[in-house]
């Protein structure tokens, strides 16, 4: 029987994905070999640390649902998400930066008219959010998907609350830009909140004495033919975690300064009866080509297409 120290183990094991038929796959494969080789020998961990290791990431996959993804939420708790991101969008030309996805995208959303309060029985102080989506140099996109969700004023996204299963959706939807680009819908303002912290993922935060907050943000995926999808994220300017997102999501670029305002009528003309706030913020698209993100639970074939 063949004995391999060391450096020989993992040479061995490198070659033996050398016949994997599709190039890229094989480069990651080996890659992700030598690098995890070189971190066992870099930490030399005890049996019962690795045993710890292996318990996590079986917890961690055992609280994946078909509305939770718990691995989504480890790579953004890492960093490594958004490094991923970034590896993918080195060039923006001045497009809109790009965050994370996140774990709470269930996939194709409703279409609504513009103006639709999407707040649903939500309860909160009311915002009217205002967008434009055009190319670079200013020139309005039509007819662009704009998926929109956020969480409510408790902090929770309908995936998370029990009666998602039966009640359906809310605090999300779809809009297409009308010809100038623009759409525009009525909602509730966002608030802080934690990351879910009763799996692996919140557990391993906690232990490390992370707190385990995101500052308060409204999620856009926004997609039109000839151009890169575009994930991103509006923060509202003044949150107090903006400096210390547990997913390093936050860009400068993507804060709005969020209006309080005490106008009788919105800016479509609706009547409101209390004090409310103003988003407004322009998406920038980047010519090319792309894969928006499938729903959570896709299969591989799925996701491929």
């Amino acid at each position: 029987m063949t004995q391999f120290n060391e450096a020989q183990l993992t040479e061995a094991v490198v070659a033996s994905f050398e016949r994997t038929p599709d190039a890229r796959t094989k480069f990651l494969l080996q890659e992700l070999v030598k690098s995890l080789h070189d971190y066992v020998r870099k930490t030399n961990p005890t049996f019962d640390e690795w045993a710890s290791a292996v318990d996590f990431l079986t917890r961690t996959g055992q609280k994946c649902t078909a509305s939770r993804q718990e691995f989504i939420l480890l790579s953004d708790v890492l960093g490594v998400s958004m490094l991923v991101d970034a590896v993918n969008h080195r060039e923006r030309g001045g497009a809109t930066e790009t965050t994370v996805l996140g774990p709470f995208y269930v996939g194709e959303h409703k279409v609504m008219a513009h103006g639709t309060d999407i707040s649903g029985t939500s309860v909160g102080e009311k915002m009217f959010v205002q967008g434009r989506v055009t190319d670079p140099a200013g020139a309005p996109v039509a007819g662009a998907a704009v998926d929109v969700w956020h969480a409510d004023d408790e902090g929770f996204y309908d995936s998370q609350r029990p009666a998602y299963e039966t009640e359906g959706p809310s605090l999300r939807t779809r809009f297409i830009t009308d010809s100038d680009g623009r759409f525009f819908f009525r909602t509730i303002l966002p608030c802080s909140y934690p990351i879910p912290t009763d799996g692996p993922v919140g557990e391993m935060i906690l232990y490390a004495q992370r707190h385990p907050m995101r500052p308060a943000h409204v999620h856009f995926l926004v997609d039109a033919k000839g151009y890169e999808p575009l994930i991103t994220h509006v923060f509202i300017g003044g949150d107090k975690y903006l400096d210390s997102d547990v997913v390093f999501g936050v860009k400068d670029e993507l804060i709005a300064q969020v209006e309080r305002r005490t106008d009788p009528v919105m800016p479509d003309g609706e009547s409101v009866a209390a004090p409310w706030h103003l988003m407004t913020y322009e998406f920038r698209m980047k010519a090319g080509a792309g894969i928006a993100p499938k729903p959570l639970g896709a299969t591989a074939a799925e996701a491929a297409e």
